[in-house]
């Protein structure tokens, strides 16, 4: 086999086409299909912005061919062009084909301008003239008045006009922007409606109804909406910036008209129309997308919120608590105890709120450290923080300002945290933060004692109800002593050494997972049992995937669990036959690194925030921690041979780069999500 390792953009397409199948699953509840298909455009969205710009960027200076594969840019952008194409049309053909005709059937009506009854038009050119209008600016061009600039993925109207303005000149085109302040659906008034359903109508369909009426004294022959994706990549030269906060501010401007990467636009546009915006644009067919409906289909996502249709949305579910924490006992008398594992969404986050919130107010408490990446707006985490500030405490938090499309919200957040007196330190340039701690110094009897929160997914509340992470509670003293060497990496650069229970990006992580692998060879070679259990979001670390291959040619047991990309090639004879890859896609999204090695039957379990991936070894801050409990070692054990049994959510790889759903056939059903959920019911 020429090459040993997939691209890495076309497995992130792959995992995006394994979304999409979620949307196309007849057993999802409907609303949650629509969710879906959503989900898989914003994914798609992200991947023009940042992947393929970057290729493109790459194919323009004509650099070499990067990563493991070694394929040519070129071949890759023509390869995702393809695959990028059927994904767009296998997504319309579900909203139009299907999704539409069966929100239909249940009463949920996304109406064509033809299906306006009189009461309705009246009530939306109503709406047009008192809403709409007062925001829009319709334009013509010419020489002196060039064509506007346009915002990254903004809806806008290409117009065809006929006739002479006002000023006595001729007039061929215009062009109408819909600012973003404008909902792009509208819900109708319950009065408009059948009696039980609701109906919506697009935001599209009334500018291209009425938009002679933004045109007065022109002929309109033609409107047609258009969108198009800027490289939204950000680019801060760790050498040249001197105050990463005004650089960072900068790029986020520059970045909303970036060069222009895509265009979407309506199918029925004219040839003539749609090569004039790709003139302007610099485009060409390659990056042209003719779509069958609206040109965004993510804001298709505020119709899932109906809250009165339970009936078309997955069936609720009380997070649950461990046994540990159901007691009004003070969450560190607790922790002075025993050590806490949290599985989410199945459990809780609120725990982790407390934890910070119980220590903000405790007059004992001296100092909270805590590293951010992602927090969401109206974070109950920050407000804790605020007030521990503001209270007198030591607060330090370590703020990612360059958290991908979370910038901006990171540097607001950073800017409250310093008002209220908390230290903030950025994350170094050129090495995310991307590790999630925690760190409280309580003092109790004259004695200075650390707890601390570990996981393996953001401090993100609203996240935590449908990303799957372990979150890890402790009071152990040579666990606090690893996290606070870790801060003190964070803070001061200086190299986090001699931990015992921890290992960190971008210093002890690699050397030891390829330790770890490494020895498992060796046991395996000496006829000893040898086992790796990997769960990770990705995996293109080129030593690490060289490491697995060898321990399979060794003849270990290799079962890994990536939900996304993965350029390792499984099942390749007298090479990696001996290492399984299965993806599980389901209803929340599977988001918790967990690492286990047999170890000659002294297994080692560890949490991490870090995938296996290049820039998670070697480019960020990340955590590691190993759990060393049996309990806690039993139950991941337990979780990982769910997902190992999983026939339901689950897509196994293949050597050719292909997924194949499993199906459980007349076998048992198992679904690893399913099953927590019933286990949750039964506590």
């Amino acid at each position: 086999m020429d090459n040993l390792y997939f691209n890495r953009d076309l497995s992130l397409l792959e995992f995006n086409r394994r979304v999409l199948a979620q949307a196309q699953d007849a057993e999802v509840p409907l609303l949650d299909r629509l969710r879906f298909l959503c989900i898989s455009c914003t994914n798609l969205d992200e991947f023009f912005e940042i992947r393929i710009a970057g290729l493109k960027q790459r194919m323009e200076i004509g650099a070499p061919a990067q990563g493991p594969e070694k394929e040519p840019a070129q071949d890759i952008f023509d390869a995702l062009r393809v695959g990028a194409a059927d994904l767009i049309k296998q997504q319309y053909e579900l909203l139009n084909d299907e999704l539409f005709p069966k929100l239909t059937k249940a009463g949920i009506r996304f109406m064509q301008s033809d299906d306006w009854n009189e009461e309705q038009r009246a009530w939306l050119d109503k709406y047009f003239e008192e809403q709409v209008v007062p925001v829009l600016t319709p334009l013509t061009f010419d020489p002196s008045r060039p064509f506007p600039r346009i915002l990254n993925k903004s809806l806008n109207f290409i117009v065809r006009l006929h006739g002479k303005d006002a000023f006595g000149r001729r007039r061929h085109r215009g062009m109408v922007q819909a600012p973003r302040s404008l909902p792009r659906i509208i819900r109708l008034p319950n009065d408009l409606s059948k009696p039980g359903d609701h109906s919506f109508v697009f935001l599209s369909s009334i500018i291209r109804v009425n938009v002679e009426r933004l045109f007065p004294g022109l002929d309109v022959d033609g409107c047609y909406q258009f969108r198009v994706t800027r490289n939204s990549n950000l680019y801060v030269d760790d050498e040249e910036v001197s105050d990463l906060v005004r650089a960072l501010e900068g790029q986020l401007e520059a970045s909303r008209y970036g060069a222009a990467v895509r265009i979407e636009i309506g199918h029925e546009c004219p040839d003539d129309l749609k090569n004039f915006l790709l003139d302007h644009f610099g485009l060409s067919e390659d990056d042209t997308y003719m779509v069958d409906g609206p040109v965004n289909l993510n804001r298709l996502v505020t119709v899932c919120e109906l809250d009165d249709r339970p009936d078309l949305l997955y069936r609720p579910f009380t997070q649950g608590l461990p046994v540990e924490l159901r007691t009004d006992e003070n969450i560190f008398s607790i922790l002075s105890k025993k050590n806490v594992l949290l599985h989410h969404p199945y459990q809780s986050f609120k725990p982790v709120i407390d934890f910070i919130g119980t220590a903000a107010i405790d007059p004992d408490v001296l100092a909270i450290k805590q590293t951010l990446y992602r927090t969401g707006p109206a974070s109950p985490i920050v407000d804790h923080l605020v007030v521990a500030a503001r209270s007198g405490k030591e607060v330090t938090v370590v703020i990612e300002l360059m958290a991908r499309f979370d910038e901006a919200a990171n540097i607001s957040l950073a800017n409250r945290l310093q008002e209220a007196g908390a230290h903030v330190v950025y994350g170094l340039v050129g090495f995310k933060t991307h590790a999630k701690m925690t760190l409280v110094v309580r003092r109790e009897s004259n004695v200075l004692v650390r707890y601390m929160h570990l996981g393996t997914g953001n401090y993100h509340h609203a996240t935590t109800s449908v990303y799957t992470d372990y979150g890890y509670l402790s009071g152990s003293k040579r666990l606090g002593e690893d996290v606070h060497k870790l801060f003190l990496q964070l803070t001061s650069l200086t190299e986090a050494s001699g931990m015992t229970r921890m290992l960190a990006s971008p210093f002890s992580l690699f050397d030891a997972l390829i330790e770890k692998t490494r020895r498992e060879t060796t046991n395996a070679k000496e006829g000893k049992p040898a086992r790796i259990i990997a769960k990770i979001n990705s995996l293109n670390e080129p030593q690490l995937i060289n490491a697995l291959y060898e321990a399979s040619q060794a003849g270990v047991k290799i079962d890994l669990i990536v939900r996304g990309i993965c350029s390792l090639r499984p099942g390749v004879k007298a090479l990696s036959e001996n290492i399984h890859v299965r993806s599980i896609v389901g209803r929340f999204l599977e988001h918790s690194r967990v690492y286990y090695f047999l170890n000659d039957g002294k297994e080692e379990f560890y949490c991490s925030s870090a995938d296996w991936m290049h820039r998670n070894m070697f480019r960020r801050n990340e955590s590691c921690f190993e759990i060393k409990q049996k309990r806690m070692k039993d139950q991941i054990r337990s979780d990982l041979e769910l997902f190992l049994a999983d026939n339901c959510q689950a897509w196994v790889l293949s050597s050719d780069g292909s997924y194949r759903r499993l199906s459980p056939g007349k076998k048992k059903r198992i679904s690893a999500q399913e099953t927590f959920l019933e286990d949750l019911a039964l506590q």
